[in-house]
């Protein structure tokens, strides 16, 4: 199974910004994504095509699951 940890920023050119975390520590701590989070816009350290990150938004854990098939 694998998990990415997606965090959800608006830059200051009011467009959607994630960075993706692959396979998080376990299990995932709210409290330190949120602070995580507030560091990285504090920081002023990114800058994408659309501006620099202005406000965290949401953060989730995306689950997937890969099954190979066997052909006849």
């Amino acid at each position: 199974m694998k998990e990415v940890l997606q965090l959800s920023f608006l830059t200051s050119a009011s467009k959607a910004v994630h960075l993706q975390i692959q396979n998080p520590k376990q299990p995932v701590d709210p409290v330190a994504v949120n602070a995580a989070m507030d560091a990285i816009v504090g920081s002023d350290i990114f800058l994408f095509p659309t501006g620099r990150i202005i406000k965290k938004v949401a953060a989730k854990v995306n689950t997937s699951d890969t099954s190979i098939l066997t052909l006849p």
